[in-house]
């Protein structure tokens, strides 16, 4: 059993951050929790969500586990305004969810899980951390796109960097330390990742989220952001791309 209520602009952030990776996604559910985890058919990110309760406006679940089509949800999704509440039911019996949202109702089947994936999230402790706000993330993304297919991520105590290299361009945002909400970087770092998947969810970040990025060199990179207020939690890991290979 699981029925729910909560703000739309929660649920929109939720689906579109782990839709950067996947189509469908494994929900698991209990009595205090939702949690999802899901990683990109290329193993290059992956990501894990962890929802409390209290996120929610009203919650009630046994353990469970449901598969859903994101592509479904957001098609849903495009029907509530930012203010509006979703009301969201599973019926184990049937296989289906329904998604009610004012006088809107839909009802959807759920996912077979079997098949899906259970990747098992890193417990990585990286020696830099940049706790920057995603505006200025997603202010060089725009200036870095279309210049290359990867970009750099430096930090050093006094700020931190992002840049992108072509052929003929070059783009960079320098942060310096008065900027960021904090950093924690003893010496030097630098590390290049693939544009596609940091722009892809750069972007999707709401605004106003503070970012902790932690780097080492040519090591993955690891956001950990909250939603919701605090109560749901989002750790996101790219892989590098070495220089030498």
């Amino acid at each position: 059993m699981f029925k729910a209520e909560l703000k739309a602009d929660t649920l929109k952030g939720l689906v579109y951050i782990i839709s950067t990776l996947v189509d469908e996604t494994k929900v698991a559910i209990n009595a205090d929790t939702i949690s999802m985890k899901a990683m990109d058919p290329a193993h290059v990110a992956m990501m894990e969500i962890v929802v409390d309760k209290d996120a929610f406006i009203s919650y009630e679940a046994d353990e469970t586990e449901i598969g859903l089509d994101l592509d479904k949800i957001k098609t849903v999704l495009k029907l509530a305004g930012p203010n509006d509440t979703i009301r969201m039911e599973h019926d184990p019996d049937q296989g289906r969810l329904t998604i009610t949202i004012g006088n809107i109702v839909r009802r959807m089947s759920v996912v077979d899980t079997s098949g899906m994936n259970d990747p098992k999230v890193p417990q990585m402790e990286l020696p830099v951390s940049v706790k920057i706000p995603i505006d200025q993330l997603q202010k060089g993304i725009r200036a870095a796109e279309s210049i290359s297919d990867h970009i750099k991520l430096m930090a050093d105590p006094n700020g931190f960097e992002l840049s992108c290299e072509g052929d003929m361009d070059y783009a960079s945002l320098r942060v310096p330390v008065s900027d960021l909400e904090s950093i924690v970087a003893d010496a030097p770092v630098t590390s290049l990742y693939p544009l596609d998947y940091f722009s892809n969810i750069v972007k999707v970040i709401p605004a106003g989220t503070v970012v902790d990025i932690q780097l080492d060199n040519d090591y993955p990179v690891k956001f950990l952001f909250n939603l919701a207020e605090g109560h749901a939690r989002v750790v996101y890991f790219l892989a590098p791309r070495i220089e030498n290979e």
